[in-house]
């Protein structure tokens, strides 16, 4: 595993949930990682409780998180060291409810 691999792993396994964004959950630099931290707070979280990565900040990392699980996007999210899908992905766990059920269980 390469450094940038190993930090990676760090982040994700370290935080209860993990959101690898442009930008921060303050300012999202892109519109679906704005969405991202939108969904989360609608979904209980407060931001406190989000972790988030701005990928704009370190190239390595940025390249990296797509390599580290095989998705082509960001933003990336995390829970309890799973990956979970991107925006779109988490907008339809919202709906259905999974995602709360999700981040109640971590």
């Amino acid at each position: 595993m390469s450094d940038v691999q190993q930090r990676i792993d760090d982040l994700v396994k370290s935080n209860r949930v993990m959101l690898f964004m442009k930008g921060t959950a303050q300012f999202p630099m892109c519109g679906f990682s704005g969405r991202a931290i939108q969904i989360l707070k609608a979904a209980g979280l407060s931001p406190a409780d989000i972790k988030t990565f701005n990928v704009l900040e370190d190239e390595a990392v940025r390249q990296g998180i797509k390599d580290y699980a095989n998705w082509p996007t960001i933003p990336q999210l995390y829970i309890n060291g799973e990956f979970v899908g991107g925006s779109d992905i988490m907008m339809e766990m919202y709906e259905s409810g999974e995602l709360q059920q999700a981040l109640t269980a971590a």
